[in-house]
């Protein structure tokens, strides 16, 4: 009997009004067919206490539902608050805890714990090095080639590895607010202006195409991840697990497509298709994965590949 790939759905790094929050967590609760989803501010901190009413129910839904729930950490400390905020999610019981920054690696070294995409690993030994800390799960980055992800998995067996699969690529993380700037505001009067982006604000070249999108301190790319490899190519990789990161589209719908390729009940062009018309505001992309620029697009079983503004 092979193994199910499971679905991860990784913590929501955009900012989104609070009605629109819970119900987008309530509906994933009801109808998404994922396994583990991960909750919790991953890149402010100034927003955190703008979900914090509705974290509670959230999590009440999803474990109703039988959804495992993870809590993320920041992916970057600055301030006195935030590492305070590392330590206090650090000793949480109840779930398990995804360090997306290296301090909390050090908090949580000891316990049983996921690894996000935000940690570079780039090696088998340093995977070993984090599964010795006490990581059981791990989220490699999302700019490694399949060549790398196979020699990571080989030279540490154990942890469950997962691969960023569905998203805008999370590329870089300033302790500066780009997106806040560009409205002119400044980072400590920003007035959530990122609320106003729901998927990103579009970052375009001098020739007006478009190239990155701002996500708060954040930089993402323009173009969606969408690695579409059949089981058996990722259970050839060691890898148990494929990550869905929220977008503004229907999630749902993005799962299940994902669902039904790891089920084999569709194919990669079956289910590429279904993604371009859930979610058009961006190309798909899977450059990285071939060893290519990430923007590109490299069509399954075909020798063309062709290459989109990331």
């Amino acid at each position: 009997m092979t193994t199910s790939i499971n679905l991860t759905l990784g913590p929501l790094l955009y900012l989104w009004p609070t009605d629109k929050f819970r119900d987008f967590y309530f509906r994933i609760a009801d109808e998404a067919p994922v396994d583990v989803v991960v909750l919790g501010e991953t890149i402010c901190s100034k927003r955190l206490h703008l979900m914090e009413s509705e974290i509670a129910s959230v999590i009440e839904r999803l474990q109703a539902a039988g959804k495992t729930v993870w809590l993320s950490t920041l992916a970057m400390v600055t301030l006195d608050r935030e590492s305070r905020y590392q330590r206090e999610l650090a000793e949480v019981d109840a779930h398990l805890v995804e360090a997306n920054d290296l301090s909390a690696l050090r908090l949580l070294k000891g316990r049983p714990h996921a690894v996000g995409p935000f940690v570079n690993i780039y090696n088998g030994e340093t995977a070993r090095l984090l599964v010795r800390n006490g990581a059981t799960s791990i989220c490699l980055p999302p700019e490694l080639p399949a060549t790398s992800v196979s020699e990571i998995t080989r030279a540490c067996p154990g942890p469950k590895f997962e691969l960023f699969a569905f998203g805008r690529v999370p590329l870089a993380i300033s302790a500066r607010c780009a997106h806040a700037r560009s409205k002119g505001r400044t980072k400590d009067n920003c007035q959530f202006v990122c609320q106003e982006d729901p998927d990103g604000l579009a970052v375009k070249t001098l020739s007006g195409q478009p190239f990155l999108a701002l996500n708060g301190v954040q930089t993402v790319s323009h173009a969606c991840q969408a690695l579409l490899a059949s089981p058996e190519e990722l259970r050839s990789m060691g890898i148990g697990s494929l990550r869905l990161s929220p977008q503004d589209c229907d999630m749902v719908e993005v799962s299940k497509g994902f669902r039904a390729l790891a089920d084999c009940e569709k194919d990669a062009g079956e289910v590429a298709a279904r993604i371009r018309t859930l979610y058009p505001d961006a190309p798909l992309a899977n450059g990285f994965h071939h060893g290519q620029a990430g923007a590109q697009w490299i069509a399954r079983n075909k020798n063309s590949t062709s290459s989109n503004s990331s």
